[in-house]
């Protein structure tokens, strides 16, 4: 690695690249991703909430109205990375192997934001009250917390 990392300094100088995390340096360095919603949700599982609970018909909703980067930092938020995999979501790498993205219902307070369990692809959804609250969360968790944990 240390060779690598040689080369690749000499390319790029280790202070042109400092300012960026290891998220924003994996979108600069892979573009960012096409993101095929419609195979994410053929792919995913639901832990206390139906396919057709308002709060993830609302959640779909939200998804598709993200721009491309939206899209990548929400998949950044709940699988780790921001790539898609080559053959698709079915092929969802989690901790234990293939692992397909579950949407999990959280019971506590709708003031939380969503959070995630990375190792698991797993979205933790609050039963908020509107759409726009929804949205307005999920934006929000996917921005102040590209890793999936800290504001919650």
């Amino acid at each position: 690695i240390k060779a690598f990392l040689d080369g690749f300094y000499d390319i790029i100088p280790r202070h042109l690249i400092a300012i960026f995390s290891d998220s924003e340096l994996e979108l600069l360095i892979s573009g960012l991703p096409s993101i095929d919603i419609d195979d994410l949700k053929a792919n995913t599982e639901y832990h206390k909430y139906l396919q057709n609970s308002l709060q993830v018909q609302w959640f779909w909703r939200a998804l598709r109205s993200f721009s491309q980067s939206e899209r990548a930092k929400f998949l950044q938020f709940v699988t780790g990375t921001s790539k898609v995999p080559l053959q698709g979501f079915s092929a969802l790498e989690g901790m234990n192997g293939t692992q397909k993205f579950q949407i999990h219902r959280d019971d506590r307070s709708t003031d939380r934001l969503p959070s995630a369990h990375t190792c698991f692809n797993q979205l933790d959804l609050p039963v908020y009250e509107t759409y726009d609250k929804l949205r307005k969360q999920l934006l929000t968790a996917i921005s102040e917390c590209p890793e999936g944990f800290g504001l919650a």
